[in-house]
């Protein structure tokens, strides 16, 4: 089995958008990322890989679950299409280009794309994702490769408001 955890970047500063690259999180935001992490460690699912766009929300974001994840900053892989609108197809070719020993790999965005790869992914999926949504996809198979659209099951799904 291969897990996909879909992150939409945690609550941002709402001025600056001329600068939309650098905008940073509030407190609210690191509050929010902090609170979503430990319900991943409440049921002890951790990446062994994590990929995030390069926008200093996105890099503030997965900094916080990185550190309470006990993830090397180092090991953080950023990818420059995860800010500027990957395509779906290219977003599930680069999951099937996974290395297989990756079993959970966690995928930090921005919406809209983030919302379409998770509706890439499932069969059905409708559902808001407002600021630090985390969002966890399961596929039967034993190789990335092997990943198809629309074949995941959601198993999880967190919403800051909601916890």
């Amino acid at each position: 089995m291969k897990r996909v955890i879909i992150v939409r970047h945690a609550k941002t500063i709402h001025h600056g958008y001329d600068q939309d690259f650098d905008r940073t999180l509030t407190d609210r935001g690191k509050e929010d990322a902090e609170r979503i992490c430990h319900e991943l460690l409440n049921i002890q699912l951790v990446p062994d890989l994590i990929i995030s766009s390069p926008a200093v929300r996105t890099t503030q974001t997965t900094r916080i679950f990185a550190d309470l994840f006990g993830y090397p900053a180092g090991n953080i892989r950023y990818e420059k299409k995860l800010y500027s609108g990957m395509q779906t197809t290219t977003f599930i070719q680069m999951l099937q280009e996974l290395d297989d020993l990756h079993t959970t790999v966690m995928v930090v965005g921005h919406n809209p794309t983030v919302y379409y790869f998770i509706d890439c992914l499932l069969p059905e999926f409708s559902l808001d994702v407002p600021t630090c949504s985390t969002i966890v996809l399961e596929f039967d198979i034993d190789e990335w490769s092997k990943l198809e659209s629309h074949s995941g099951k959601m198993t999880h799904r967190w919403i800051p408001d909601l916890l």
